[in-house]
C-alpha cells in the first residue's frame, strides 16, 4: 500500500509556507512547553489531590519515560500511517490526554493521562521537522530549522512562566486545558496544508516482543526508582521485584534486539564511536539539567516561600540567551570542530551549578537568577553541536533510527534524573537535619538563647520550638539541594572526556536541533 505522495513534493509558497510553519511550530510549542510547564506547578497539584511533592513529581516522569519509549516507534509508524495522518492523530490524541489530565480527580488518574500524553508526543518532535523540511526548498533549509529550533527554546522560558501564573490566578488543571485549542487550531491547519502531501506508506512488520522488552524494563526501571524512596528502597521486597524484572528484562531486550531482522531500536548504532560517546554525554548531561529543572523551583516554593509565579520568574531567563546564541553557533559549527562548543557548554553548566551550590536559605532573586541566564548561553553550545557530533558519519537511511534512538535514551535520562535527584534531595534532606537536630538542646547556648528570645515575643515554648525545627528544616533542605549542585558540577566537568573520546567533525550544513526537545 502507498499514498499518491510516494515521490518527492515541491516546496510550499508564499500563504501556504508561512500557515504549515506556524501549524507545525504550534504543535511542537504545546509538545515542548507541556514538558516544563507541569515543573512550578508541582506543589499546587501535590496539595490538591493529597500527595506529596516528592510523589508529584510522577506527573513530569510519567510523561518522560512514555514519551522515550514512544520515540523509536515513530520510523515503523510513520512508514505504516503515513507522516501527515500520524502526525495529526498525534496531535488530537495529546489534546483529548490532556483535557482528561485537568479533569484529573486523583494522582493515579493524572499520571495515567500523563502516560498517554508523553506517548503521543514522542512522534510530534521528528514529524514537525520532516515536514518542515520538505516544506522548504532545500537550500532554505537552514531556515526551517532556525524556526523550528526557536521554537523548542522558546517553550521552556514560557513554560515556568505560565505555569506559575496560571497556578497562581486560577487552577492548575488549566495548564493542560490550554492545550485544548491551541492543539485543535494545529491540527486545522496541518491538515489544510499538508491533507495533499502523505508520505508513502508501507504495511511492515513490528518487533512486537521487543517493544513488550521495552516497555517492560523502561517502566520498571521507572516505577523502582520512583517508589524507592517511599519503600526504604532494597528493604523492600517490591522494590526488589522491580529490580529484578528491570535487570532480566534489560538483558532480553539487548539479547533480542541483536539478533532481531527488525528491531525495534537498531542498537548496532552504539559501534559508532561518534554515536555512543556523543549519546553517553548528552544524556547523562540532560538527566542533570532536566533534574536541576524540579527540585530548583520545588525547593523555592516548599522551604524559601516563594509562590508559582515567582518561582517560574526565577526558572524562565534560561532561555534568553539560548535563543540569542543558537543561530550564531550554528553558523560556527561550519567552521569550527563541534568538541569544542560542547566542551564549552558543559563547563559552563559546571560554573552555573558551583554558582547555585553557593545558594543560602536568604538568597535573593538576582542572585537566584544569575546562574539561570548564564546556563542558556551552554545550552546553546550544547543540544546542536552534540546533536552533530551523533549523527556524524551516519549514512542517510540511518539518519531517523539515530535521531529516534539518540532521543529516547535522552529523554529516558532526563525521567531517571528527576527521580534520583529528588531521591537524593530527600535523603541528604534528612541527613542534614539530623546532623543539625544534634545541636540543639537547652545545653546549647545558643539553642537556649534563642528559645529565651521567642519566649520574650510571647511565643510558648512548644511554640519556639517549632519555629526552630521550621528553620533546621529549611536549612537542611537548602544544604542537600546544593550539595546536589556541588556533585553535579564535577560530573558536568567528567562528560568533557566523553566528548573528547569522538572523532573530529566539521558540520557541512544545518544541524538537526531536535535535542532542544
Amino acid at each position: 500500500m502507498s499514498s499518491p505522495a510516494s515521490s518527492p513534493l515541491p516546496p510550499l509558497q508564499g500563504g501556504q509556507l508561512v500557515l504549515g510553519t506556524m501549524a507545525l511550530s504550534l504543535a511542537v510549542f504545546m509538545n515542548v512547553l507541556d514538558s516544563s510547564i507541569a515543573n512550578v506547578s508541582i506543589p499546587a497539584i501535590s496539595g490538591d489531590l493529597g500527595v506529596s511533592p516528592q510523589q508529584g513529581t510522577w506527573v513530569i516522569t510519567s510523561f518522560a519515560v512514555s514519551n522515550a519509549i514512544s520515540v523509536p516507534l515513530t520510523g515503523w509508524l510513520t512508514q505504516r500511517f503515513g507522516q501527515v495522518r500520524l502526525f495529526i492523530s498525534a496531535v488530537l490524541l495529546f489534546v483529548i490526554a490532556s483535557f482528561l489530565c485537568g479533569l484529573a480527580p486523583n494522582i493515579a488518574i493524572l499520571i495515567a493521562a500523563r502516560v498517554i500524553q508523553g506517548a503521543v508526543a514522542g512522534p510530534m518532535i521528528p514529524l514537525s521537522q520532516a515536514l518542515l523540511l520538505a516544506s522548504y526548498p532545500r537550500s532554505k533549509s537552514g531556515m526551517a530549522l532556525a524556526f523550528w529550533g526557536m521554537t523548542t527554546l522558546v517553550a521552556p522560558i514560557m513554560g515556568p512562566l505560565l505555569g506559575g501564573w496560571i497556578s497562581d490566578n486560577y487552577s492548575w488543571p488549566w495548564i493542560f486545558y490550554i492545550n485544548v485549542p491551541v492543539g485543535i487550531l494545529a491540527a486545522w491547519a496541518t491538515w489544510t496544508i499538508y491533507r495533499k502531501r502523505e508520505s508513502a506508506t508501507h504495511i511492515l512488520p513490528i518487533d512486537k516482543m521487543g517493544l513488550f522488552l521495552l516497555v517492560v524494563w523502561v517502566g520498571s526501571l521507572q516505577l523502582m526508582l520512583d517508589k524507592g524512596k517511599e519503600l526504604d528502597w532494597f528493604n523492600s521486597g517490591e522494590i526488589i521485584a522491580l529490580g529484578i524484572v528491570t535487570f532480566i528484562g534489560f538483558i532480553y531486550f539487548i539479547a533480542w534486539e541483536l539478533s532481531e531482522a527488525h528491531p525495534v531500536v537498531d542498537l548496532s548504532l552504539f559501534k559508532g564511536r561518534n554515536f555512543s560517546g556523543g549519546v553517553a554525554a548528552i544524556s547523562v548531561a540532560y538527566g542533570l539539567f532536566f533534574g536541576s529543572l524540579v527540585i530548583l523551583p520545588l525547593w523555592l516554593q516548599t522551604q524559601i516561600g516563594y509562590t508559582a509565579t515567582e518561582a517560574g520568574k526565577v526558572m524562565a531567563p534560561v532561555g534568553i540567551l539560548a535563543i540569542i546564541l543558537s543561530p550564531v553557533v550554528g553558523k560556527l559549527l561550519q567552521k569550527f570542530d563541534a568538541r569544542y562548543f560542547a566542551t564549552a557548554a558543559f563547563t559552563i553548566f559546571a560554573v552555573v551549578f558551583f554558582m547555585r551550590a553557593k545558594f543560602t536559605p536568604d538568597v535573593d532573586t538576582w542572585t537566584l537568577m544569575i546562574p539561570t541566564v548564564i546556563q542558556g548561553a551552554a545550552m546553546a553550545m550544547f543540544f546542536i553541536p552534540l546533536t552533530s557530533i551523533i549523527l556524524s558519519g551516519q549514512p542517510h537511511e540511518r539518519m531517523p533510527a539515530a535521531a529516534g534512538l539518540s532521543n529516547f535514551v535522552r529523554i529516558m535520562f532526563g525521567g531517571m534524573g528527576t527521580s534520583v535527584i529528588s531521591t537524593m534531595w530527600e535523603n541528604r534532606t534528612t541527613l542534614h537535619h539530623a546532623q543539625l537536630a544534634e545541636s540543639t538542646g537547652l545545653q546549647n547556648p545558643a539553642f537556649g538563647q534563642t528559645v529565651q528570645s521567642l519566649a520574650e515575643q510571647g511565643i510558648p515554648q512548644s511554640g519556639a520550638w517549632a519555629v526552630i525545627d521550621r528553620t533546621i528544616n529549611v536549612q537542611a533542605s537548602t544544604m542537600a539541594a546544593t550539595d546536589i549542585f556541588w556533585i553535579s558540577g564535577w560530573l558536568f566537568l567528567s562528560l568533557i572526556s566523553l566528548v573528547w573520546l569522538t572523532r573530529p567533525i566539521k558540520s557541512s550544513g544545518p544541524v538537526d536541533a531536535g535535542g532542544a526537545h
